[in-house]
């Protein structure tokens, strides 16, 4: 019988005589015994022993297997594109357009076709998010324009249909209607299917961050404000909305990568309306929050004019994003109060030797848009500039508007 080699024991296997054929010479001559040899045995080979001959199978050849190399296969380096969109106001003349959008439908109204020309830009994000800065009205009822904000439900229906995956809420306005409007905004921005980060229904929420998966990346979007126009939380429930506190922005972002985030956003409604320059308050919360390794990125809100986009102690700030739509114009406010940018963040995956975290890079550019209050529709400048059919009147204005927004961003 052929013996059997344990390959998981690795040990040589030993020689062994695999038949025998004994042949008696003697007075016994021509008797013999013998074993057959089976077809596929080796070879036997001649040993005399004391006048006797014994057949001993060929002695086989084995070789100790080597050990498997073991390779480690790095998964791929991962990336996503985040877009970031300033102030969404619906003022009366918003919601009047709104309306008048709506008239050949069941609905009451229609903020969709004001973001038409954007939508590809938003749509195409791996996850975009708006500034929501009025709140929303569960049933449209009371509805009422600035300076306290109930806004039609609607405008949810339409941010989600842009192309959005959330909003930033925290703002001077997020306690125009006290608590109850709290609950309202965030119930329509859930019934849309929006995220929302900045205010709260109760404290667990408060506490949870707001994540999202940008493809197979978790970015968390923190949001506060430096203020609420008069209003305050209230005492038993300070949770309902968030302040400018950068020693809670630190920890909530600590917070959120214990919760999973890798890449962590804040965006920030502060500074000084109509003004392009940062204030002191913004340069120094700024200050206080770039160069952490909590926070990734800064985006700002409520200037309502565009301002400048700066790398600080290695972390990108973007101090004000401008008007994405509203009705705020030179009538009003400022000559830039039409003007606003898509900033697209290009978020990278490095490999760092040594770390277990993941560490990311980042690229900023920025899409100028201006708000055409004819109809309220949101303008990517540079689409509509090289479209040859665009009348030159409108053409001027636009590139009066992108040059503006160039000189303040200084990206450009």
């Amino acid at each position: 019988m052929r013996p059997e080699v344990s390959v998981r024991a690795k040990r040589p296997a030993s020689h062994v005589i695999g038949a025998v054929v004994v042949t008696i010479i003697g007075f016994w001559a021509g008797l013999s015994i013998s074993e057959a040899w089976s077809a596929d045995e080796p070879t036997p080979v001649a040993v005399e022993v004391e006048g006797t001959q014994l057949l001993a199978a060929a002695p086989t050849s084995t070789t100790t297997p080597a050990p498997p190399t073991t390779t480690t296969t790095l998964p791929p380096l991962r990336s996503a594109t985040l877009r970031f969109t300033g102030d969404t106001l619906a003022h009366r003349g918003v919601v009047a357009q709104a309306a008048r959008y709506a008239s050949d439908s069941d609905a009451e109204y229609n903020f969709a076709p004001m973001f038409d020309l954007v939508r590809p830009y938003l749509s195409s994000a791996d996850v975009a998010i708006c500034h929501l800065e009025t709140p929303l009205s569960i049933d449209n009822r009371q509805l009422s324009g600035y300076p306290t904000f109930n806004v039609p439900r609607e405008l949810a229906d339409g941010l989600a249909a842009a192309g959005y995956d959330g909003c930033s809420t925290a703002s001077n306005h997020s306690l125009d209607r006290r608590a109850g409007g709290v609950d309202a905004t965030l119930d329509v921005l859930d019934s849309a299917g929006l995220q929302h980060a900045g205010m709260a229904r109760s404290a667990e929420e408060r506490a949870s961050a707001t994540l999202y998966d940008a493809a197979g990346i978790t970015v968390a979007n923190l949001s506060y404000s430096y203020g609420f126009n008069g209003f305050s939380v209230p005492p038993d429930e300070p949770w309902r909305a968030n302040i400018i506190d950068p020693a809670v922005v630190v920890a909530d972002a600590a917070a959120a990568r214990e919760a999973g985030a890798e890449y962590v956003v804040v965006s920030l409604h502060w500074g000084t309306e109509y003004r392009h320059d940062p204030n002191d308050e913004q340069l120094a919360v700024a200050d206080a929050l770039t160069g952490r390794p909590e926070v990734d990125l800064i985006i700002g809100h409520h200037a309502h004019v565009v301002q400048p986009i700066e790398k600080l102690d290695g972390t990108w700030v973007a101090f004000g994003l401008g008007n994405f739509l509203s009705n705020q114009s030179a009538n009003c406010c400022a000559v830039g109060a039409q003007d606003g940018v898509i900033v697209g963040i290009e978020i990278s995956e490095l490999r760092v030797d040594g770390t277990s975290s993941p560490s990311f890079s980042t690229t900023v550019d920025y899409i100028p848009t201006w708000v055409d209050r004819s109809d309220f529709t949101i303008v990517p400048i540079g689409d509509v500039i090289d479209d040859p059919d665009t009348e030159a009147g409108l053409a001027q204005v636009l590139a009066a508007s992108q040059e503006r927004t160039d000189s303040v961003i200084g990206l450009r």
